[in-house]
């Protein structure tokens, strides 16, 4: 596993989202995993990923709340969901126990 893509967002779209984005930015540097995460926040869908993007990652990290736009964009890819709590408390822990080995 050393590719992921990552989709975050809350019901407010605004603080939550964002720092999750940043703790898996980190958590996944410090595990050697590439990330890219995609915000759907307050002001829409900011860093979008793209289908090449999704179709080249190991896996597609969800952590959200709310209901996604476009989530049939993740249909054909493995799909790893985690709480916002969990990444927010320990994003590194959070990723090492939900990601296939």
């Amino acid at each position: 596993m050393n590719n992921i893509v990552a989709i975050t967002a809350c019901p407010t779209g605004i603080a939550h989202t964002y720092m999750a984005a940043e703790q898996l930015e980190k958590a996944a540097k410090s595990l050697g995993i590439q990330v890219k995460v995609e915000t759907q926040g307050a002001m829409g869908i900011e860093n979008a990923l793209s289908l090449d993007e999704i179709l080249q990652a190991d896996c597609v990290v969800i952590v959200s709340d709310i209901e996604l736009e476009k989530a049939e964009r993740f249909s054909n890819s493995t799909i790893v969901r985690l709480a916002m709590e969990d990444v927010l408390t320990d994003a590194k822990a959070a990723l090492q126990k939900q990601l296939p080995r």
